[in-house]
């Protein structure tokens, strides 16, 4: 195989027939010139039935119907792929691109190689560390108001791996060690009297000293004198650091109230720990901690659910943890003054215990009748925070449904085309085919099915999420068939996978998953904890299925065969009415 060198007069992804073909040559993956860190690339495409297909004059496995997806590897820059079959001819180029710092970056001690990058505050007596990328032997300091920090090198830097490479079974961390740059760090204590600090970090290298100044200041706030600010979103997104790449805790209720401990560009550290986005909160006048006080809580429940009242001072943050007969939510920046609790006795609690667990924290632990949780619902209105925990369905048996609501959802749909198969068939259309299987199946077993989108039409994760909150269906199934991110083994990786989020989505992951692989015979992929958006709506179980991978040249063989759809469908429906028999 030839990589990296240019044959001219070829235009990228121009075929050249020479004759009528039932199904040309084609490539639908990876697109026009497109540029990747991926270490190898697989080509999908197809070509005629029985046709030899090469690439780069290497000669490639295509199935029975003439799919194809093999892999190769990139070497660093331009890549040059010629594919043939009969008399057509595809070139590709793909560039490789570097995942480290440049050398001009690197020598020039560039603004997006140090760390604080970007405006941030701490508290007084908090301990703020300053990074640098830099060449092996610069030296890097860090110029304050009165003094000087010395960043110091990591002896060795271990990169973590994307969370997308566990779907490509490759997560190991890597370990860099001999290379021309480093890791600099040193930490500095701020100090009450300096308010605002602007750092100039300032590097000698080579018989040169670079200065850069186009980074963040550092304000120092006053424990005294914290800002207070109202959550404006009608769920908060609350994380565990300040960015979309730290992971996503408890969602904030609209109207939660907290203290401001920190910033860090765009994104706010609460008193409780938890990071929010500036744009999801608005600031309040008050100064004084908004730290509430409560007595008594009350309940209410009715056929379908159970609801608790808890009456307090001011909306404070929460969490909530569910384990497997336990549901747990904790007040934040509370303090129990509780002598009186009512719960009645129904089908869904046991019991009711709370607990003081830190000065300012309460966790109320709900002790339930069963292990299988069927969703939660929390909001605000004015001080009293309202819980809600659903009941779940009274189902007779496997073929007599009556009662549940099934929300299915076809992934993707208008322009969002999903993944391709290797002939160009979009995800969008298998799994619209497949979701309306599936609901002709369930009705029929009595069960109330509502889709997101009956046709081939653009729904956005957002309105899909807030169908699921608004219907607070009995089960929610997000339909999808799977690929790969570059890098992936698209020949060997196949099978039916299962992604849930919340531990009340577990059990019907796990079960579903065992079900469709055991009695369709088909490769399990695996199942994963995974935060997606239609594995994350929590007033009901919601589960996304991936049913198979687009972009496997014999599992798209299946995918595409109407009685291996058929059979699919019905595998869906039976399993779902066996899950919620057994979970009666």
């Amino acid at each position: 195989m030839v990589l990296g060198i240019t044959i001219p007069n070829y235009v990228d992804n121009i075929i050249k027939p020479v004759q009528a073909q039932s199904q040309p040559l084609k490539i639908v993956y990876p697109p026009h010139n497109h540029q990747t860190v991926a270490r190898s690339i697989f080509f999908i495409g197809s070509a005629p039935q029985g046709a030899t297909v090469s690439v780069n004059g290497e000669n490639i496995d295509t199935s029975t119907q003439g799919f194809f997806a093999p892999s190769f590897p990139l070497q660093m820059g331009e890549n040059t792929f010629i594919i043939r079959s009969q008399n057509q001819e595809i070139r590709k180029v793909i560039t490789r691109n570097a995942d480290q710092p440049s050398e001009e970056d690197l020598n020039s001690l560039a603004p997006n190689l140090v760390y604080p990058r970007v405006d941030i505050a701490r508290l007084a007596d908090e301990l703020v560390c300053f990074e640098a990328i830099a060449p092996k032997d610069a030296q890097i300091s860090v110029k304050l108001s009165q003094n000087t920090v010395k960043l110091e090198p990591n002896p060795s830097i271990v990169n973590l791996p994307p969370n997308s490479a566990v779907l490509n079974a490759n997560n190991k961390p890597e370990t860099i060690i001999n290379k021309s740059w480093t890791t600099m760090k040193g930490c500095q204590t701020l100090q009450d009297n300096n308010p605002i600090e602007k750092p100039v970090f300032v590097m000698e290298y080579q018989g040169q000293t670079i200065s850069q100044n186009q980074v963040g200041q550092i304000e120092t706030l006053s424990p005294q004198n914290l800002p207070v600010i109202e959550v404006t979103a009608s769920q908060g997104v609350a994380r565990s650091g300040p960015s979309t790449n730290h992971s996503r805790l408890t969602p904030l209720p609209q109207g939660t109230q907290a203290q401001v401990t920190g910033k860090e560009g765009e994104w706010l550290r609460l008193d409780y720990g938890a990071w929010i986005r500036e744009n999801e909160t608005r600031l309040l006048s008050i100064q004084a901690p908004p730290i509430s006080n409560i007595r008594s809580v009350n309940s209410r429940f009715g056929d379908d659910a159970t609801q608790i009242i808890f009456p307090l001072e001011n909306p404070v943050p929460i969490t909530i943890k569910q384990a497997d007969d336990t549901f747990t939510l904790s007040l934040h920046n509370t303090i129990a003054q509780t002598d009186t609790i009512r719960l009645d006795d129904n089908p869904l609690i046991r019991r009711l215990d709370w607990y003081q667990v830190k000065p300012t924290q309460i966790d109320y632990v709900f002790r339930l009748k069963s292990s299988t949780q069927w969703g939660y619902d929390v909001r605000y209105e004015g001080n009293n925070l309202i819980l809600t925990l659903n009941h779940g369905p009274r189902v007779l048996s496997v073929d007599n449904l009556q009662g549940v609501t099934i929300l299915l959802d076809p992934g993707h749909g208008g322009d969002e085309l999903g993944a391709v198969g290797p002939n160009g068939y979009p995800e969008k259309d298998i799994n619209l085919v497949i979701s309306k299987l599936v609901a002709k199946r369930l009705r029929e077993k009595g069960a109330e099915v509502i889709l997101t989108r009956e046709d081939d039409r653009f729904v956005s994760l957002g309105d899909r999420m807030a169908m699921i909150d608004r219907i607070k269906p009995t089960l929610a199934l997000s339909i999808h068939y799977n690929a790969l991110p570059d890098g992936g083994d698209a020949i060997n990786t196949k099978g039916i996978g299962m992604f849930w989020y919340h531990p009340q989505a577990h059990d019907l992951a796990i079960f579903l998953q065992d079900y469709l692989t055991t009695n369709l015979n088909r490769p399990s992929y695996g199942v994963f904890w995974n935060n997606l958006a239609l594995t994350r709506p929590h007033t009901a179980p919601s589960l996304l299925l991936e049913l198979g991978f687009m972009i496997n040249p014999e599992e798209f063989e299946w995918i595409i065969n109407p009685q291996a759809q058929e059979k699919l469908a019905g595998g869906v429906a039976d399993g779902v009415a066996q899950w919620l028999s057994k979970t009666r």
